[in-house]
């Protein structure tokens, strides 16, 4: 296809542009509401308590959107692109619902997992139909697409979530998702074909794998709610033996929950999804406390530190479509480029946000720049990350490897969420608490993530030398 015809005009004009705004409005939703939730979260807290499950908010919801995402290619299967995304819609709103109504923290913690759940069939339901719906050359701008609605979600989400918060009416918020869920649906139900065209044939859902995942998780999280050393290190332990047992399964397993070789660091897959896993963690990690940091150590209101904390996204979505274009060793330059901007990123926020401030331009400017580097160092590389996969994938499990992109983002959303507040409660986050305990959680946070990008400059540059399939048997 010559390069005229790959360009954004082809993405989005004709009956491509329909399905694009079908399959980026499944992402918009689930992004939508994660930002809804991080900037109300605080004052959900003060109203209902519960400080101490704060991680777990994004631990529930986002190993919900594991088990949705890995569920995501037998559901296509079954139901079809309409009767899937009519199921994921169903399942988002019901749980919003609940959120809405949540007495306590516990019923609050429940309608997140459903939640989650719907949202990660409609994350993962975009991704998969990536490569079904579009020719090869324009997968790294449809990624681009997709990956930049948490760009839409960073002007949005903060507003809904913040305007609310601060009237004292965070249950609102919620509220308001619903009609855009049911928009979404009608959309969705209108524009995309009733039944897939791949003929792959259905296959039963790696329960098991998904079971040990979600265990070796919460796992962790159960370990981060006490300030307790010990308590802490036997949830890593049993996270680590758990982890062992999934790793143990998949090999000898009929029913995969990843294609072939990605469990194994050798492998091309292996490699590029634990750059991925890293990248995410860096993210996530730093992302769910900061509107909670503005808050208490800037005495930041809710509305601006949710549109301060979604720099973040806004950088990851700058460079996401940025690069997007980007081919051959400009391609491989900026999948090596993005941990270390993610790095420089986390290392200013180590040295900024624990200081406190009087909410002066002159000290939130640097925090606002330091966490949109840290975003635009992930998008960088992204959208390249998630092409390769789809490219090295063995040719018989392309529906597993599409699935398989959400499932592996997702666990280290949901890792780097559960480590996250193990760190911060046992830096004294809860006890003692106040300004002094969220400053040293604040510190404690940002220094140890930010080993997350060290960790990925390795599997980062074996990445960027991969090639296509293709390519490889050509050469």
């Amino acid at each position: 296809m010559a390069q005229s015809q790959v360009g954004w005009g082809a993405l989005l004009s004709g009956g491509n542009g329909v399905r694009s705004i079908a399959l980026a409005g499944g992402v918009a939703l689930h992004a939508v509401n994660v930002y809804v939730a991080t900037t109300i979260l605080p004052s959900v807290v003060k109203d209902i308590g519960g400080l101490d499950l704060y991680a777990w908010n994004t631990t529930l919801f986002v190993v919900a959107s594991i088990i949705g995402s890995a569920l995501s290619a037998r559901l296509l299967q079954g139901a079809g692109p309409r009767g899937a995304y009519a199921v994921g819609s169903l399942l988002f709103g019901l749980g919003t619902l609940i959120c809405a109504i949540a007495p306590g923290m516990p019923v609050l913690l429940l309608g997140r997992l459903v939640q989650g759940l719907g949202g990660g069939f409609l994350f993962a339901l975009s991704y998969a139909m990536i490569r079904i719906v579009f020719a090869e050359a324009l997968w790294p701008r449809a990624m681009a697409l997709v990956s930049g609605m948490w760009g839409v979600a960073t002007l949005t989400g903060p507003a809904i979530g913040g305007i609310f918060a601060e009237i004292g009416a965070w249950r609102a918020a919620f509220w308001s998702m619903v009609p855009a869920t049911a928009l979404f649906a009608a959309l969705a139900f209108t524009v995309l074909p009733g039944r897939s065209r791949d003929a792959a044939e259905r296959s039963s859902p790696p329960l098991t794998q998904l079971a040990l995942l979600g265990l070796a998780v919460m796992a962790v999280s159960v370990g981060g709610v006490r300030a307790d050393l010990a308590w802490n290190v036997a949830g890593i332990v049993a996270a680590m033996v758990l982890l062992t047992a999934l790793v143990l399964v998949e090999r000898g397993a009929a029913k995969r929950l990843l294609p072939r070789g990605s469990l194994r660091l050798a492998a091309p897959l292996g490699v590029l999804f634990l750059t991925m896993s890293l990248l995410s963690i860096t993210v996530t990690s730093s992302e769910i406390f900061v509107p909670l940091f503005l808050q208490v150590l800037h005495g930041q209101s809710p509305l601006a530190a949710g549109y301060l904390a979604a720099a973040m996204a806004a950088g990851w979505t700058t460079g996401s479509i940025g690069s997007s274009g980007a081919q051959g060793r400009r391609a491989g330059r900026a999948i090596v480029l993005a941990p270390l901007l993610a790095l420089i990123g986390m290392v200013l926020l180590a040295l900024l946000v624990p200081a406190g401030s009087h909410g002066g331009w002159l000290s939130l400017g640097p925090i606002c720049t330091a966490l949109a580097v840290v975003g635009l160092g992930v998008g960088v590389g992204w959208p390249h990350l998630l092409t390769r996969i789809l490219q090295v994938a063995p040719a018989d499990e392309q529906d597993l490897a599409s699935a398989s992109i959400t499932t592996v983002q997702l666990f280290g959303t949901a890792l780097g969420a559960a480590l996250a507040g193990m760190v911060v409660n046992l830096a004294g986050l809860t006890h003692p608490g106040g300004q002094a305990g969220t400053s040293n959680a604040a510190l404690w946070l940002f220094v140890v993530f930010a080993l997350a990008p060290v960790l990925s400059f390795l599997p980062a540059m074996r990445s960027a030398r991969l090639r296509p399939l293709a390519q490889a048997e050509a050469g």
